[in-house]
This record gives structure tokens, C-alpha cells and sequence, in this order.
């Protein structure tokens, strides 16, 4: 009787780990996801290729687990703020759309993992030791090597070879990302005959007095770089150029969908996808810190024709023929 009394105490507590764990189901895992510019089409796609990606590696909202959208509206102030509190609900990884909001994040958090998209230059910003070796709590997808903003001034000789003047709008100076496109395009301008004035980005005031002043004169082109505000001013940028008669070049789709005449750059989308798998693995137990930033592996080419035609542009058929996308 003692003998079977042991045997079923102890099949009693060998079961014991087994009915807790199926009372507690596995723990919901939070993920963090913020942007400096309010939720529009072109953000809503973007952060749906993120989800899909989860999705492909068996992480669904709401079922197993919870994600925080923080939007910062383009304004400083807001980000800063935005950041705090996303930080401060402690979650297990935050993905962080643009270097707008991964530095005010990094400064609110250096212990939560941080995967970031949309950035040219973390190593420049700090946000990482090396792109080999992160060495923090940051880790994720460059947006462009510099050496591609060289490429949007050949375009637009391309495009409209009378151009002799380029505008380039970039962030302010002090902003690390501004100089690095900017001194990309400046090494390749005296080849191609052509001057280069950089125009920083502030406000609209700003950019409407620059563009005006700049676009009295014949021959001139506009390059807008990678950066937050530009796109906060999007719409005011297109017109401006449209106004002005300027040929543009881009470095993102939106803009040509927009009315912008031809944009090259990296797929965004494809870019969310891949920081579906870095999220994927600092949940399942690895660190940032060991995780090499990434390069992009996809870029576009779009045109378009209408706009190019508005201007008195004929694309030429070699251009035409390696577009990813031309609108009509």
C-alpha cells in the first residue's frame, strides 16, 4: 500500500508542471512600432509588408502578440515625447521608422531592442558602434550606401541634359545624413557640368523662398534627398518643382505617385519585410547587438511620364528600359 501510494504521488506531481502550463498559456509578446510622420497610404503599406513578414514567421497581432503604434507627426517636440512613452512600456522589441525618432528612442531606451528601417547613416548618428558590430541595444536596415545619391544627379543629366544647375534639398547641417548625400552628389558634379546649391530643410517658408529664387534662372534641376521634413513638405515640393518647371529627382516612390518626376531608391516595403526577421529573432532570444546592419537588396526605378511630358522631357528609351515602375 506505502509503494503504491509513492507511485501515484509521484505520477501526481510529474503532472503537476503539465495542467500549470496549460492553465497559463504562453505569454503574449509586445512589439513597438513608430514613425515620425502620421500614418498615411504609403505608411500603412509599409508597416502591412511588416506585418505580413511577421506573419510568414508565425507572429499574428493580437493573437500572439500585442503591437503599440506611436506616430510623431513630424514634429520634434511630439517625438521626443512619443518615445518616452513607448519606452516606457517596456516592450520586448521596438521597430522605429526613420532617424527622426530612432535617436529621441535610443535616448529614452538603452536597454529595450530597437530594430530600425529607413536610416542612411546610424554609424554617423551613433546609433551603432560598426554596421558589423552594432555593440547596443540598436540594429537594423540602412536605407542607401551614400555612394547611391551620386546616382539621382546622373539621372537627372540623364533625363534632361540641359540642366547645369541642381538644387539639392537635405536636411539641416548639422544632421549627419544632409552632408553625406549631399557630398556624394558634389563629387560627381564637376564631370557631369554641373553646379550644385544645397537648399536645407526647415520649414515651408524655408523651401519656398529657396526654390523660387533658385528656379528664376534657365537649366536647372532639383534633387531632394532622403530626409524626414521632405516629406512632412511633399506635396509643397512637387508643386514647387511644377511651378518652377523643374525636373526632380527623388528618392522615393511616393513622391512620383505624387507628381514627382522620377524617383531611384531602395523598396521599402521589401526592407519592412526583412525587419520582420530581425524582430523575429530578438523575440525568439537574440540580441541587437549581435545582429550586423543590413544593406538594401532591392531598389526602384520609377518614372513618370506625365509629369515628363508637362516639362517638355522626352525619357530616353535606356532609361525607360530599366524603370521598375513608369506612371502614365
Amino acid at each position: 500500500m506505502q509503494r503504491r501510494a509513492l507511485i501515484t504521488l509521484l505520477a501526481g506531481a510529474a503532472a503537476w508542471p503539465l495542467a500549470a502550463h496549460a492553465q497559463q498559456p504562453d505569454r503574449i509578446r509586445r512589439i513597438g512600432a513608430f514613425a515620425g510622420i502620421e500614418e498615411d497610404a504609403e505608411g500603412q503599406a509599409r508597416f502591412a509588408a511588416f506585418l505580413q513578414g511577421l506573419r510568414q514567421l508565425g507572429w499574428t497581432d493580437g493573437r500572439n502578440v500585442r503591437i503599440d503604434y506611436r506616430w510623431g507627426g513630424g514634429n520634434a517636440d511630439n517625438i521626443r515625447k512619443q518615445a518616452a512613452e513607448l519606452a516606457a512600456l517596456a516592450p520586448d522589441v521596438i521597430l522605429a521608422a526613420g532617424a527622426a525618432v530612432v535617436g529621441p528612442l535610443l535616448q529614452a531606451t538603452r536597454t529595450v531592442p530597437v530594430v530600425f528601417v529607413i536610416v542612411p547613416d546610424p554609424v554617423g548618428a551613433g546609433f551603432v558602434d560598426s554596421l558589423a558590430r552594432p555593440g547596443g541595444n540598436a540594429t537594423g536596415f540602412i536605407t542607401y550606401e551614400y555612394s547611391i545619391s551620386a546616382k539621382w544627379l546622373e539621372l537627372l543629366k540623364q533625363i534632361a541634359p540641359d540642366v547645369t544647375r541642381a538644387a539639392v534639398l537635405r536636411d539641416h547641417p548639422a544632421i549627419s545624413t544632409g552632408i553625406g548625400q549631399f557630398g556624394a552628389i558634389q563629387a560627381v558634379a564637376p564631370p557631369l557640368g554641373v553646379e550644385v546649391s544645397p537648399v536645407n530643410v526647415r520649414d515651408a517658408g524655408e523651401i519656398e523662398r529657396a526654390i523660387a529664387a533658385f528656379g528664376r534662372p534657365s537649366n536647372g534641376g532639383l534633387i531632394v534627398t532622403a530626409s524626414a521634413l521632405a516629406v512632412v513638405h511633399r506635396d509643397l515640393i512637387i508643386s514647387l518643382a511644377a511651378r518652377h518647371k523643374l525636373p526632380a529627382v527623388f528618392y522615393e516612390r511616393f513622391f512620383v505617385a505624387g507628381g514627382g518626376l522620377i524617383s531611384y531608391g531602395p523598396d521599402y516595403l521589401d526592407e519592412f519585410r526583412r525587419a520582420a526577421g530581425y524582430v523575429d529573432r530578438i523575440l525568439k532570444g537574440e540580441k541587437p547587438a549581435d545582429l550586423p546592419v543590413q544593406a538594401p537588396t532591392k531598389y526602384k526605378l520609377v518614372i513618370n511620364l506625365k509629369t515628363a511630358k508637362t516639362l517638355g522631357l522626352t525619357i530616353p528609351p535606356g532609361v525607360l528600359a530599366i524603370a521598375d515602375e513608369v506612371i502614365e
